[in-house]
């Protein structure tokens, strides 16, 4: 497979460099000419801000369950919390100290594996007793419930935020999901289908903060419909190469449960490699083809080498799909945010550690205070 457009560099960096670039614009970050009026505002501050304020309401969720009768589950809710922890800070780095809604002693107090030292004491989007309802988190699985609420939530703001904001989103958004997980939630995830299948226009609109082609040039011109294309074949590629090496894993397995879940992922990623043809079909270009072969990243002779492959597999594909969301227009962001969702499911299923942030394998830094 071909390596992530965008490995060498870190989320919160990509973000920050967005930021700056909507306060710099053309009159330059320290311009203090008579008019200027001092930075312009970040278009995503919105979207932010209504990420950080359910991040808020699920951080509740945790404490009110920690404090009640999840206290015996602190060894599974307490990691789970601190990552979600995590997620707040990724997303309130680089705003404006004054815009971030004060976290409370236990947001930033928890690290991994810590205890809350104290319950928030509610945000704009829920109250402490940490729904969006307003009603108490009572079990593990209400808090589950409330973990793909918040998926949710967050998918439909792909399309209003920026390429490196919409990246953060679609993996937390997974991570979401598989905390819902981890706490007993095995409700199969729900969507529209998608895009890729019925294609009806190509994605000539680019998002805000990419250079726009004159009326007359044609999506051959558009500078970002050929980045699009170019990151649908990539992923196309990668999809490619998860069908051959599903063969391969399959192959190895016993005839049990494992070898239908091979068989079951197998068919998924032949779906998805379709629809991806279809849709660069459909954009005027010409679908790559599969190579022979592929080189496997280490030898595969048994079934423990087997479901290692696959997850190596479903975890490559979490990167390829988070770049994605990243590269392509807002409407089809959300079927590469679902495709990050189910590799991350799937690399869960096959045994893979669960990171923070699925599909973004840079650490992330968490930083103590916003930037002013």
């Amino acid at each position: 497979m071909q390596p992530p457009s965008r490995r060498t560099f870190l989320a919160l960096g990509l973000l920050a460099l967005t930021a700056l670039t909507a306060c710099t614009g053309s009159h330059g970050g320290n311009d203090t000419t008579p008019g200027n009026r001092g930075p312009l505002p970040n278009p995503d501050e919105p979207v932010i801000l209504r990420s950080i304020a359910a991040t808020d309401t699920l951080l509740a969720g945790y404490d009110a369950l920690l404090a009640g009768p999840g206290g015996a589950q602190a060894a599974v809710l307490q990691p789970l919390r601190a990552e979600v922890a995590q997620h707040r800070a990724a997303l309130a780095y680089g705003l404006p100290a004054a815009s971030i809604p004060p976290a409370s002693p236990a947001t930033s107090s928890a690290g991994p594996g810590g205890t809350p030292s104290a319950p928030p004491s509610g945000t704009a989007s829920g109250t402490a007793s940490g729904t969006a309802s307003g009603a108490p988190v009572g079990t593990p699985a209400a808090l589950a419930a409330l973990e793909r609420q918040t998926a949710q939530a967050r998918l439909t703001d792909l399309a209003a935020a920026r390429p490196p904001l919409a990246r953060l989103l679609a993996s937390v958004a997974a991570s979401d999901v598989l905390h819902a997980v981890a706490l007993g939630d095995t409700t199969p995830p729900v969507a529209p289908p998608p895009a890729a299948t019925t294609p009806t226009e190509a994605p000539t609109a680019p998002p805000s903060d990419q250079p726009t082609a004159s009326p007359s040039a044609g999506p051959s011109a558009d500078p970002a419909a050929a980045a699009a294309v170019t990151a649908l074949q990539g992923a196309l590629g990668a999809e490619h190469a998860a069908v051959y090496g599903y063969g391969v894993v399959g192959a190895r397995l016993p005839e049990d449960q494992q070898r239908t879940d091979a068989r079951t992922a197998y068919a998924a990623h032949e779906a998805r490699r379709d629809a991806w043809q279809r849709l660069i079909g459909s954009l005027g270009a010409t679908p790559a083809a599969a190579a022979g072969g592929y080189q496997l990243p280490f030898a595969v002779t048994d079934a423990a080498g087997a479901t290692k492959l696959a997850a190596h597999l479903e975890t490559r594909l979490t990167t390829v799909y988070a770049d994605l969301v990243a590269a392509v227009p807002g409407p089809q962001r959300g079927t590469a945010a679902d495709a990050l969702r189910d590799s991350a499911l799937r690399a869960h299923r096959w045994g893979a550690a669960d990171p923070a942030f699925p599909g973004i394998p840079e650490p992330l830094p968490t930083p103590t205070a916003a930037t002013p």
